[in-house]
């Protein structure tokens, strides 16, 4: 199983801040630096020094990196026009040697958009948009150097596109979608997707999403293998003190964490990856909130890495 790091920068950090916990990934064996694509913070913190956007730091990350993947969890597709985001993270492949994974989604917090400006349509439109992009991004990575993509849909219209840059990997870097939608998220997973996430769910929630994702991909006849990801909450302590202080930090309930995240002792973490990796669950993103505990990370390394 890999395990990978997940930050929420909206909740407060610097770059300076993700560029150390981004160099602690990669020093200590972990598999890859993710971070959220928020533009506000959620619940009582300050998220001083204030937001900061996905894409550009990934770019700056990828030139003081050079193992760890790099990617979001999830880039909001309100946020950006399919034809500039594909440039831009066909760029940042560029800049990082072919480490970018794309995860996209919908959009879903009201809030930031309204805070800067942001159009918030309806569900079914935010979907009917996610779709259009994946259909135009995919549609301008893998258009042959050399020729034109053009596309006509309800929300979006490229005409006669050179279709560059392209990405550092052939045919685009590996989209992620996720979430616990039951209809049209596993049939957009089973066209588009080469990885389905399922994010902060119990591991029976998590293994009935992963079969209707899988029940999708039969239904379209797909024979192209998918990776199955869970993202959680990670506490980890080497006794009791050691959880409730890091709980604390976060803001969080101990029996609250052990119930729904990654928390407890090493061994305890261990367990419940065990019983992620049974229901499917090649890959866990580790959602990190205090990003100033890289003793945090060092001790899963040292304690969980190596035992999964």
């Amino acid at each position: 199983m890999r395990l990978r790091i997940f930050t929420e920068p909206q909740q407060g950090a610097s770059h300076e801040t993700l560029l150390s916990v981004a160099k602690a990934t990669e020093e200590l064996g972990f598999d890859a630096f993710f971070r959220s694509d928020h533009y506000l913070k959620m619940g009582d913190v300050s998220g001083e020094p204030g937001p900061s956007d996905a894409w550009i730091t990934l770019a700056a990350l990828a030139r003081e990196t050079s193992r760890i993947r790099l990617g979001t969890l999830m880039t909001a597709a309100t946020f950006r026009l399919p034809g500039p985001l594909a440039i831009a993270v066909a760029q940042v492949d560029q800049m990082s040697g072919g480490r970018v994974d794309f995860g996209i989604g919908t959009g879903w917090f009201d809030a930031e958009h309204t805070a800067y400006g942001i159009p918030f349509p309806s569900m079914k439109e935010r979907f009917d948009r996610l779709e259009e992009q994946l259909e135009i991004i995919t549609g301008l990575w893998r258009t042959p150097v050399g020729e034109t993509f053009s596309f006509e849909g309800a929300h979006y219209a490229l005409t006669d596109s050179p279709a560059l840059p392209k990405p550092a990997q052939a045919g685009g870097p590996p989209i992620l979608l996720g979430g616990l939608g039951a209809k049209r998220t596993p049939r957009l997973a089973a066209r588009y997707a080469d990885e389905f996430n399922v994010p902060f769910a119990k591991v029976d929630a998590t293994g009935a999403a992963y079969e209707r994702v899988r029940a999708a991909c039969r239904e379209a006849g797909r024979d192209k293998p998918m990776v199955y990801s869970a993202a959680q909450v990670v506490c980890v302590g080497r006794d009791e003190a050691e959880i409730k202080r890091r709980a604390d930090a976060i803001g969080r309930e101990v029996p609250e964490l052990r119930e729904n995240g990654l928390a407890g002792t090493p061994g305890e973490v261990v367990d419940k990856l065990g019983r992620l990796a049974e229901i499917g669950t090649e890959c866990v993103y580790l959602q990190v909130l205090d990003l100033s505990d890289l003793e945090h990370l060092e001790l899963i390394a040292s304690e969980v890495l190596g035992k999964v």
